[in-house]
């Protein structure tokens, strides 16, 4: 009899995966820091944590860093905090070594950029003290890449991203025992607009928070976007162009102090530019004139070419001309700053509140990752990718106008009247500002006592107010109130 043999059976290459699989790795080791002139001792926790479909089929591996504090009597109900930056397309390095983590990147205020060697110092301004710490890289930042049949632009959604990180939150609580701690969302700029939306679908999941953390808001696009017929955020622009211009002595000399400055401008935009805003071109000469000199009091620019550009100010003609000829740019992320303007044109060439930090990041978060916490590999380690901000899909389900999360943050307060929410703003971000703030959180759709669940505090400095010193105490002040507040009256 003879014997038949099954041929083995062989891989296309039209059949394998687009992106080899990655088994999960981690590597935890032991550290301590300094908080509020106390000892703690932690474990840095480098990982990898793989997602699936519903075929089990991976779609993607989340690198994440987690610090948890040591010699916890009870770890399973100690305080978690998952924390994200935005963009889209940047990576957790600006919260984790800038603000929240046990160390963070010694740089004087981030103004000027530095030549390396850099260092990273005991973060004295940290909140592992109040809190364990996980650091999450969306797809396509720091190590975080798709897998399998999924393709990095699948993610590129605000619906897709924050479903790949409820999943790796849920994965995370299974993972690490965590289910019944205290939970919080940190999230900066574009981070909270993820951290709204993945609220909600957590709390539709039946994963409850206590509260979250958003640093420079941006949940409703259409408060600081310039695009054709949105005047809205040209009004609510006035109050922070008047904070920057009084900073660099263009404005408000008279003013006794900067915040009733603020009133004053608050006042104005809301008061008098708004409704000659509606008016268009129905708005008398006369009028149009006035309001043109008060802006101009305000914002320290030429009254006659407010008057020529319809009333109008962009922030980048607003950054770009403020100082007045010369070549010289105020910062976006942080008005505070100057740089050279080489570009003659109406884009930015170059934010030099960006260009400062960026490199000292970048670079002691890889000397961090590869040597303190022995994350062995020779994959690019993606600080920003500018692949995933240029290539996001901003529509929304059900929403045909601009992106806005701020309905799924009036859902959740209304369903968790125990949610607390911080909302740190710097007075001086173009990116962010925080009038736009305001006024969001104003018309939340939710009753008069849930608003109170909701507290704005200010900072005399940038988007990443905390790489200024002051601004970076002054933060952390305000966050172990805000955890302290949130567990009591989440437990």
């Amino acid at each position: 009899m003879s014997e038949t043999k099954t041929p083995e059976k062989t891989t296309d290459a039209k059949d394998a995966p687009k992106h080899a699989p990655r088994p999960e790795k981690t590597v935890n080791t032991p550290h301590q820091t300094v908080i509020d002139g106390q000892t703690l001792t932690y474990v840095a926790t480098a990982g990898t944590l793989n997602l699936r479909d519903p075929k089990d089929a991976d779609t993607a591996s989340i690198f994440y860093v987690a610090y948890t504090l040591a010699d916890v009597d009870d770890p399973s109900t100690r305080p978690v905090t998952f924390c994200f930056n935005g963009g889209p397309g940047s990576s957790s390095v600006w919260l984790q070594f800038g603000a929240l983590g046990p160390r963070r990147v010694d740089l004087e205020d981030g103004a000027t950029a530095v030549a390396p060697p850099y260092r990273l110092v005991d973060n004295a301004e940290g909140i592992l003290d109040r809190t364990d710490l996980v650091f999450i890289d969306p797809v396509g930042t720091g190590f975080s890449r798709p897998q399998g049949e999924k393709e990095g632009k699948q993610f590129q959604t605000i619906d897709e991203d924050a479903d790949s990180i409820v999943a790796f939150v849920e994965r995370y609580l299974s993972r690490h025992h965590r289910w019944n701690a205290p939970r919080f969302l940190a999230g900066e700029s574009y981070g909270t607009t993820r951290a709204a939306a993945i609220a909600w679908k957590l709390h539709q999941r039946g994963v409850a928070l206590n509260g979250l953390v958003l640093v420079s808001l941006a949940l409703d696009f259409q408060t600081f976007v310039f695009e054709p017929e949105n005047d809205l955020a040209h009004i609510l622009y006035l109050p922070a162009y008047a904070a920057v211009a009084r900073y660099h002595g263009m404005a408000g000399a008279d003013a006794p102090d900067l915040d009733g400055w603020i009133d004053e401008a608050r006042a104005f935009a809301y008061d008098v530019y708004a409704p000659a805003l509606l008016r268009g071109r129905a708005l008398p000469a006369e009028r149009r004139a006035a309001v043109a000199e008060g802006l101009a009091r305000f914002t320290g620019l030429d009254a006659g070419e407010i008057a020529r550009r319809d009333l109008r100010i962009e922030y980048l003609w607003f950054c770009k001309s403020l100082l007045g000829p010369g070549r010289q740019t105020i910062g976006r992320l942080d008005a505070r700053y100057v740089g050279p303007d080489d570009d003659f044109g109406h884009r930015m060439a170059r934010d030099p509140s960006f260009d400062a930090p960026y490199g000292a990041y970048a670079a002691a978060a890889n000397d961090h990752l590869r040597r303190a916490l022995k994350w062995e590999g020779d994959d690019a380690y993606v600080v920003f990718s500018m692949e995933v901000n240029e290539g996001w899909q901003w529509a929304q389900k059900d929403n045909l106008g601009y992106p806005d999360t701020a309905t799924q943050l009036a859902k959740c307060l209304l369903a968790a009247p125990h949610l607390k929410v911080i909302v740190a703003n710097g007075l001086y971000d173009l990116a962010t500002p925080f009038s736009a703030a305001e006024y969001t959180v104003d018309h939340l759709d939710v009753p008069a006592e849930l608003r109170t669940n909701v507290q704005l505090t200010y900072y005399p400095a940038g988007h990443m107010m905390y790489f200024h010193p002051p601004s970076r105490a002054q933060l952390r002040a305000d966050l172990t109130a805000f955890y302290d507040g949130a567990v009591k009256k989440g437990g």
